[in-house]
């Protein structure tokens, strides 16, 4: 199957399954070839993600840049239980994140099963999608798990 159709088909999964990121992508991606730029293909899987961490940083910025949230909002929420847990769950997070990075740079056809398993969860769990790189991070667990536990793939 050459790559257009791929791509149609991934936009078509993207609007039935509620995922204007995964249609987005598509659509850009399409147009990329559709034009003829596919020279520059190679730059956007090579940049691509460091551009949307980015972007994703800003946004989680913002706040602190605008100055909607305080020193004194700060030192209350690093205090409080929630707080402690939050600091702890985004540590986690990230972590796992990194090993989904690890995950995806070793075998990146690994994104195919991503893909379709967040559109899984979506249209049949009511998930939200959070991205590729925390889905790549739980199987990086999971295939740890499962090598612990089974042996060696």
């Amino acid at each position: 199957m050459n790559g257009q159709v791929i791509l149609v088909i991934l936009i078509i999964i993207g609007l039935i399954g509620r995922s204007p990121i995964i249609s987005t992508a598509a659509c850009v991606l399409l147009i990329v070839k559709l034009i003829h730029l596919e020279r520059y293909l190679p730059t956007i899987e090579r940049r691509g993600l460091e551009l949307g961490l980015l972007f994703l940083t800003f946004s989680v910025l913002v706040p602190f840049a605008s100055g909607r949230i305080s020193t004194k909002d700060i030192t209350a929420a690093l205090t409080s239980w929630p707080g402690i847990l939050a600091l702890a769950g985004g540590a986690l997070a990230t972590y796992v994140n990194g090993k989904g990075l690890e995950m995806l740079k070793f075998d990146p056809q690994l994104v195919v099963g991503l893909v379709v398993g967040s559109i899984i969860g979506i249209v049949f769990f009511r998930g939200i999608p959070v991205g590729p790189l925390m889905a790549a991070g739980i199987t990086a667990i999971l295939f740890k798990l499962f090598s612990l536990i089974g042996g060696r793939f």
